[in-house]
Order: structure tokens, then C-alpha cells, then sequence
């Protein structure tokens, strides 16, 4: 149009190496492709869907050594990830790093892709099963499996330590452009608070859905602005699987009793005071305490300020009846869950980075209480959520080390013993959560305060709560179960366990076949 040259913008400080308007379309956004069509507005792209994985592949650029991220909010229920690495593997690209917000047993079938090549690094929050098994034998030969906590992920993701190339993301609903959301569609899971981090920092971002809603969908847990595709497959992921293994419904006498210890705690520490925040972790007497707080909110006519994390049925019961405030809502543990974040606005998603990571202002850190699991503890209260008394990878960090670096007060709530094994050990197999972060530990022989937290000891006491030292628990725990005989381990590290800040805090080595 000749209006502006290149003479006079270096005559104007600041635009001196600024680009000359050309035509309407001759710089396009990312991703659009110029039409061939005499119409200039043929240049607009309308819609992002892409007609099948192997498609969508190919135009992301995909090669070999590249890294690939997908969420877990379907569980073990999840079909996304497996989906797209058999076409990957069917395409012939190699030694692909998959970093998944974790990896269940609906993820077994990795390892044939592992064994074949396909895939050579994982980093994740968890692994279970039988890719579990197959990690801690070994298979992943020189490169050992990085495990994350889940704020230590979003933290990875967030500052660089982690890129992801392309987010392949599972979602319930989204529209032609790539709006999202996990509470419509024909097999919602709830919230997408992993899946939200990778949307935001991932290179590329696909999207893939077994609904594909009007635009624009609504509401919006990841937006068009940062999706690139859209593919319309035929199942993401089985609801049925959100609901399993660790989130399962309580119904043993022995936690419920933990359970009950627990809230006993929480009254005595100083803290259970109208407005106060909780989060209650993974694991069937973590999760059974949200059955006893309401009948002590409705006696003491106080309510929760806000509830954290992961979140199942009896705190969304509690949100409806007026007993708690808000929550924030990062996966929806059941149904129920998903069903309130739909239709509660006081039921609130919020993303992986904004629920725990170290590398921002997160919810973490405003919380009074945490209740947690835990697979061991030691008599220096730290605490392992990964592996066996076997030795074997069996479960996930999650928000654990998270939770309890920054809630006012660290509960881990676990029985002296599971059948002949010990809980409470001399030394833990994998450390995962470092005990100066833990505050209490409940038992059903007594329950432990550590030595450090000096104002919970007095407080627990003055309310007559039986309390027995780390020493005694151990003792007691030798007593009824034995001395176990050592576990054998190889050279050969299969996992590495980052902490939150993303420092390493412990290797997880081969185990011995005998």
C-alpha cells in the first residue's frame, strides 16, 4: 500500500526493525495454512479438527527422542494414552518420552512399546501394576524413570525442566476449536487440573474427545487459545475407572476407627476453628475422615473454609448442605464429584500448578490440616508412598510431599501393621516425603507426634489423647510382626524420586530375582 517503508520506521525509536504491513494474510498465527481459494477469507481457520491420530501426528511434527504428555483423570478408566501410542508405534517413531500426570493399570500395555522401542523414558507421578513390575526388573534399561510429585510436575512443566513437545489431552467435551471441559460429554471424569498445566506450557497441544459439543463449549477448562487440534475419537477414557484402587469407598472397621482418631487430632491441635481448611490424601482411612468432620462441624457450628485436592462424594455433601465454603477441585475422585463441579459454582477447578506447585503463590499454602497414607513410615517420620515392602514400584507421590511441607498440620493416618508387614520401619524402602514436613502420625496402637511440633504435643495431651513415641510404635510393631529379612537390590537404578523443588530425595534400584 506503500504508506510506511522501512525509512520511516528507522526514523522512529523503538520500530526500527518492525515488520511492513503486506496483505491481510500474509502473517498468519500459529498452525494456519494459507488457502489456495481466490477468496482471501478462505484464509480464516474455522475449525481445528484433524481426521484421525495418525493425522494429527504428522502435522504436529512429531519425531523420534520427542516428548509426549497426557493426564490421568479417567484413572485406571483412561484410553487416550494407549490410543495414540499404538499409532505412534505403528508409525515407526522411536524412543519417545511420555510425561503423564501418572500412569494406572489401564497403562500396562506400555510395555510391549517399552520392549519394542517405541518408548524409552517415562516421567510421571506413579506407576502401578504390571509396568510397575516391569520398571522395577529393569526394563528401562540406562534411562530411569523420573517420578514427580504432583506440584513438583506442574513445577518441571511450568519453569522448563520439563518440555513437553505435544500434549495429547483426553477430554470429555470440547468444541471445533478446542474448547474443553471434563463435566459434559458422554463420559465426564470432572476436573482436568493436570491436564491445564500441559495445555498451558505444552508446544503443541492436541486435543482429543468422544463429544464434540456446539461452539463454544462451555464451560471452559482449557481454552482455543491454547489448542492447536482437535481429533474426535471413539472413547477417551471409562468413568468406571476413576473410582479404584486408592479412591476406593471405606467401609473397614479398622480405618474407620483411624479415621475417627484422626478427627480426635484435629479437635485437640488448636486449629479446628471455623473457616479452617483440610485436604484429605489418597487411601481408605485418609478418605473415610471426611465421613466424621461433618458431625463435629454441626456440634461445634463451624464451618470448613475450604476444601482441597482430589475430591469424592462426602465433601460435595458437605459443600450442598452449607457445611463447607468452597472447593478446589484439581481431579474429581467419583461421579458425585463430577457432578457437583458441573453444577455447584462453589465447587471450583483449579490447575495442578495453582493446587501445589513450589514455583508459584499455590492453594497448598493456605491449608490448616492434611491427612495423608502412607505404604511406610520410620522412626525420623519420613515417609514412602511408592514402593512395597517387595522393593516393587506400586503406587504414586501425588500432592503427598506437597501437602505436608505446607499444611499447618501433617497427619499420616496408617495401622502398625497390614497383615505380617510393619508400617512403621527403621528405615524406609524409598523416601519420598522427608519427616521433618510430618506433624502426626495416627496408629491404632497410639498415635505419634513428632518431637519437633513440641505445641502439638501439649495441646494432644491436655485433650487426653493417648500418645506413644516413634521408639515405642517400632517396638510394638517388632513384636507383632518380626524383624522381614532385607530386601536385595541390583546397581541398576530403575527410578528416580524427585522432591518438590526438584532436588533428588532418594533412587529406587533394581530389585534381585531370586
Amino acid at each position: 500500500m506503500g504508506r510506511v517503508d522501512k525509512n520511516l520506521l528507522k526514523n522512529i525509536k523503538g520500530f526500527e526493525n518492525k515488520k511492513i504491513y503486506d496483505k491481510p494474510y500474509t502473517y498468519l498465527g500459529k498452525n494456519e495454512v494459507k488457502s489456495k481459494s481466490s477468496n482471501l477469507k478462505d484464509h480464516v481457520k474455522r475449525s481445528k479438527i484433524v481426521d484421525s491420530i495418525e493425522e494429527v501426528i504428522k502435522k504436529t511434527g512429531l519425531k523420534d527422542g520427542m516428548t509426549i504428555s497426557f493426564g490421568h483423570h479417567f484413572r485406571n478408566g483412561d484410553k487416550t494414552l494407549m490410543l495414540v501410542v499404538e499409532v505412534i508405534s505403528k508409525m515407526g517413531i522411536k524412543n519417545i518420552r511420555i510425561a503423564s500426570s501418572s500412569l494406572t493399570s489401564g497403562h500396562d500395555g506400555l510395555v510391549e512399546y517399552i520392549k519394542d522401542g517405541t518408548v524409552n523414558r517415562l516421567e510421571t507421578s506413579g506407576i502401578r501394576t504390571k509396568l510397575a513390575k516391569a520398571v522395577s526388573e529393569g526394563i528401562m534399561g540406562e534411562h530411569p524413570v523420573v517420578i514427580r510429585s504432583h506440584g513438583g510436575r506442574a513445577r518441571a512443566i511450568a519453569s522448563g525442566d520439563l518440555k513437553i513437545d505435544v500434549a495429547f489431552l483426553g477430554v470429555p467435551s470440547s468444541d471445533c476449536m478446542g474448547n474443553a471441559n471434563g463435566v459434559n460429554g458422554k463420559a465426564p471424569c470432572g476436573a482436568l487440573g493436570y491436564a491445564m498445566v500441559d495445555a498451558q506450557y505444552a508446544d503443541q497441544v492436541v486435543i482429543l474427545t468422544d463429544c464434540l459439543a456446539e461452539y463454544p463449549n462451555y464451560p471452559q477448562s482449557i481454552n482455543q487459545t491454547q489448542v492447536d487440534y482437535v481429533v474426535v475419537v471413539e472413547e477417551v477414557g471409562d468413568p468406571k475407572g476413576i473410582m479404584t484402587g486408592a479412591t476406593r469407598a471405606v467401609s473397614n472397621p479398622k480405618e474407620l476407627l483411624l479415621a475417627k482418631s484422626v478427627v480426635e487430632v484435629m479437635k485437640a491441635s488448636g486449629y479446628f476453628v471455623d473457616g479452617f481448611s483440610m485436604q484429605t490424601g489418597s487411601g481408605g482411612a485418609a478418605l473415610a475422615v471426611n465421613k466424621f468432620i461433618k458431625d463435629e462441624l454441626i456440634k461445634q457450628d463451624i464451618k470448613l473454609g475450604f476444601a482441597l485436592g482430589g475430591l469424592t462424594s462426602p465433601m460435595c455433601a458437605m459443600l450442598e448442605e452449607g457445611y463447607v465454603a468452597k472447593i478446589l477441585d484439581t481431579q474429581s475422585f467419583d461421579q458425585v464429584a463430577g457432578e457437583s463441579l458441573k453444577a455447584n459454582e462453589n465447587h471450583i477447578e483449579i490447575s495442578a500448578e495453582y493446587y501445589a506447585s513450589i514455583g508459584t503463590s499455590s492453594a497448598v499454602n493456605k491449608l490448616d490440616f492434611v491427612i495423608l497414607s502412607a505404604l511406610e513410615i520410620d522412626t525420623d517420620f519420613n515417609v514412602n508412598v511408592i514402593s512395597g515392602s517387595d522393593g516393587i514400584i506400586r503406587a504414586a507421590s501425588g500432592g503427598h510431599s506437597d501437602t505436608a511441607a505446607m499444611a499447618k498440620v501433617s497427619i499420616i493416618v496408617a495401622p502398625l501393621t497390614r497383615g505380617r508387614i510393619a508400617t512403621i520401619i527403621d528405615k524406609v524402602t524409598t523416601l519420598v516425603t522427608p519427616g521433618e514436613t510430618i506433624d502426626v502420625v495416627v496408629t491404632d496402637y497410639g498415635t505419634i507426634v513428632n518431637p519437633n511440633r513440641t505445641d502439638l504435643i501439649e495441646k494432644l495431651t491436655k485433650s487426653g489423647i493417648k500418645l506413644i513415641t516413634m521408639k515405642k510404635a517400632r517396638e510394638i510393631a517388632t513384636k507383632l510382626v518380626g524383624i522381614p529379612t532385607p530386601i536385595e537390590f541390583d546397581d541398576q537404578i530403575v527410578a528416580i524420586v524427585e522432591y518438590r523443588d526438584g532436588t533428588v530425595i532418594d533412587v529406587i534400584k533394581k530389585t534381585k530375582t531370586k
